[in-house]
């Protein structure tokens, strides 16, 4: 009984290092405030799975089957927020000059993930192809929590990160406006196909 945490970990990998809204907004927050001041929002980013990630563990799912219209609101509620942020993302310049605002914060990065269909798809999928039948539920939960919260520390601020250089090349030339547009892009396409387009993205 257990956890396959070496093929968990391998699937979070490649979930959590590929596009979707999260790395998204970590590659736009990284590209218009910096690195450095993107910190704390990528540090609510890795937290808030966690949000997610101990409710499904613990028989949220239980509730998904007795309450569909309740999650079916979620999705629809999820779809609103990625499409606001993809156009908050699309508005954006990478120049900080006559822009004082700050960046965005911890509590900010907390929500980002709740509202994240692609992280309920892995969530999910992790608990149910890769947990072993008759596995303690906090045993399991805590495997696959530390498993998603180790791959997030790896991948997030590389997202981050990217979104500081890119940046510091583009800031004030004219593809400027195109790489946000295209962030924004892929960010509504990412979510698009968790929703309607794939099983677990």
């Amino acid at each position: 009984m257990g956890v396959a945490l070496v093929s968990f970990w391998i699937f979070a990998a490649s979930q959590i290092a590929t596009p979707g809204p999260a790395n998204m907004a970590l590659l736009a927050t990284g590209a218009r405030y910096g690195f450095g001041a993107a910190l704390p929002f990528v540090a609510g980013v890795a937290l808030g799975k966690q949000l997610v990630i101990w409710p499904v563990g613990f028989g949220l799912m239980d509730l998904a089957a007795r309450a569909p219209l309740v999650f079916e609101g979620l999705k629809w509620a999820a779809l609103a927020y990625i499409l606001w942020l993809a156009w908050k993302i699309a508005g954006v310049r990478l120049s900080s000059e006559g822009h004082p605002e700050q960046a965005p914060g911890f509590f900010a990065g907390l929500i980002v993930h709740p509202l994240n269909p692609k992280a309920w798809a892995m969530i999910v999928t992790g608990f149910t192809s890769f947990v072993a039948p008759g596995t303690p539920t906090l045993q399991a939960t805590a495997l696959i929590a530390i498993c998603l919260l180790s791959a997030q520390v790896l991948f997030h601020p590389i997202w981050t990160f990217a979104g500081d250089r890119i940046a510091a090349r583009l800031t004030g030339t004219p593809a400027e406006r195109t790489l946000m547009i295209g962030l924004a892009i892929l960010t509504v396409a990412s979510v698009l196909f968790v929703l309607f387009g794939g099983e677990s993205a």
